[in-house]
C-alpha cells in the first residue's frame, strides 16, 4: 500500500504520514487559522491532497474497514487506525519480534522432515521478522 500511495503522489504519502497542513496566518506573532477567503492556490492544493488521500484509502479497503475509519477527519487518522488494527501497537510489535527471534534461535530440523519443508518453515520465520 505504501508504494502504491507514493507512486500516485509523494506529497499524498507525506500527508498520510504527517497529517494535513492546515492553512494559518501570523498576525503580530500570533498564529491562527487562515479564513477560507484568504486561501491561496497552495493552501487549496494541500487541502485537496488530504481529501485525495482519504478517497484513495476509502477505495482501497473493504466494508468492515470502511466502517472503522469513516468517521476520521484526516487521512493520517485513518492510516494510524488501520496501522494499529493490522500491525498492533509498538508493544505488540516488539513482542512479536521477540517471539520470532526466540523461534529463530531454537530452529532445528525436525525428525522425518524433508529439507524443502524445513526451508519453508525457516523462510516463514525470517520473512516475518
Amino acid at each position: 500500500m505504501t508504494i502504491f500511495l507514493q507512486s500516485l503522489d509523494y506529497q499524498l504519502w507525506h500527508i498520510i504520514v504527517n497529517g494535513p497542513r492546515m492553512p494559518t496566518r501570523t498576525i503580530e506573532g500570533v498564529v491562527s487559522p487562515k479564513p477560507e477567503n484568504e486561501y491561496n492556490d497552495n493552501d487549496f492544493r494541500m487541502l485537496q491532497l488530504n481529501s485525495k488521500a482519504k478517497h484513495v484509502l476509502f477505495c482501497a479497503i473493504g466494508p468492515n474497514e470502511f466502517n472503522r475509519i469513516s468517521s476520521c477527519d484526516s487521512a493520517k487518522e485513518m492510516w494510524d487506525l488501520l496501522e494499529v488494527t493490522y500491525e498492533g501497537t509498538n508493544q505488540v510489535k516488539e513482542s512479536k519480534i521477540s517471539m520470532l527471534v526466540h523461534e529463530y534461535e531454537l530452529f532445528v530440523m525436525h525428525e522425518n522432515e524433508c529439507i524443502s519443508d524445513m526451508f519453508s518453515r525457516f523462510t516463514t520465520i525470517i520473512n516475518s521478522l
